[in-house]
């Protein structure tokens, strides 16, 4: 990860990282011969077996890094449906979203999950630049490969969006009708949080915010230092004291079950000039594909699902369903509750592509 020249963290104070434990995802992605950091990850191509392609391509003049995996005995002759997966805030490639893209694979799909740009192995600077537009595009990136790749048939293409991606993927479909049907898992409406706070804590400082992305925008165009929100690294008893689910559990999933080099919690501040003024869920009139929204039932993040989900008024086949006892991080990894939610993506997907 590149060193930080200034950060602002918004969420808490940041230490050093202090445990052993903090190396456990670190070592898993080094020794894992694609960095590959969730259980039960391809360590080798084999034959007759999942495989998983790293490739590289072009999104508006950037390099984007993403790995496709194919099926069980996959054969250019043959014609398979095709998912792309996009990741949550912070997250990459290698993290949940490679475990969800390596499941569906085994059930028959070829799938794709990329880096968004300016974050993971992709290229863009600055870096962790964080725009809701960039993140878009991405999707859209991703069914401009993976429609072209040998074997996939272009009319059979899903999409899975995780977190902030599955917020992304609800304002792509809008437009891009290429993605047949669509799915979300623990979806993250960052706009929202990012302008009132997470569970609308932060509803009094939005103009002192936005005057802050201003001045960080400011400073970036004099060619000052880059300025960074977010948070950088953090010890065991600030995660002990850290109040609400998602930002316990992430903290541990993103920089100790599940850590990778390329994956940060930061973003540029001024990313908060475009994403403070975006929303996920306006004009979801716009979906018309199938959806489907999971969420577990103890997340608390639920409330951004459930005001998506109503708004689609035109979707077909819609559904909500609800991973029961699950927070939010844990449907990135869990084995029970992924099993859960990678059994309802491929019914789902298995009518509706």
């Amino acid at each position: 990860m590149k060193k930080i020249t200034s950060i602002i963290a918004l969420a808490i104070t940041m230490a050093g990282l202090n445990s052993a434990e903090a190396q456990t995802g670190k070592k898993a992605a080094s020794q894992n011969p694609y960095t590959l950091v969730y259980r039960g990850a391809i360590t080798s191509n084999e034959k007759g077996k999942v495989n998983i392609h790293p490739v590289k391509y072009k999104l508006n003049g950037i390099d984007i890094a993403a790995n496709v995996y194919t099926p069980a005995n996959y054969h250019v002759s043959k014609k398979y449906p095709a998912v792309a997966v996009a990741h949550p805030n912070g997250g990459i490639k290698e993290q949940t979203a490679g475990l969800y893209a390596q499941r569906l694979a085994e059930a028959g799909y070829v799938t794709i999950a990329a880096d968004a740009a300016y974050q993971g192995a992709s290229g863009g600077e600055p870096r962790h630049t964080d725009k809701p537009a960039n993140r878009i595009e991405d999707i859209h990136g991703m069914a401009d490969f993976i429609t072209q790749f040998a074997g996939v048939d272009a009319k059979r293409l899903g999409v899975l969006g995780i977190c902030g991606g599955g917020g992304y993927t609800l304002k792509a479909v809008q437009s891009d009708k290429r993605f047949k049907a669509v799915a979300t898992l623990s979806m993250f409406n960052s706009g929202e949080v990012r302008r009132n706070g997470f569970q609308n804590t932060q509803l009094a400082t939005i103009q002192e915010r936005l005057k802050q992305a201003s001045a960080a925008r400011a400073q970036e165009a004099a060619g000052s230092k880059i300025i960074y929100a977010g948070v950088a690294s953090i010890t065991d008893e600030e995660i002990a004291k850290t109040s609400t689910d998602l930002y316990r559990e992430g903290y541990e999933y993103y920089y100790r079950s599940h850590a990778h080099p390329n994956s940060t919690f930061l973003y540029t501040m001024s990313s908060l000039f475009d994403l403070m003024t975006w929303d996920a869920t306006i004009n979801m009139d716009l979906i018309e594909q199938p959806l489907l929204m999971i969420a577990g039932s103890k997340a608390d993040t639920k409330y951004m699902t459930d005001e998506a989900f109503p708004k689609a008024t035109r979707a077909k086949n819609k559904e909500l369903f609800l991973i029961d006892g699950a927070t939010h991080i844990q449907t990135y990894w869990k084995p029970e509750y992924v099993l859960q939610a990678v059994n309802k993506l491929v019914d789902f997907y298995q009518t509706n592509l």
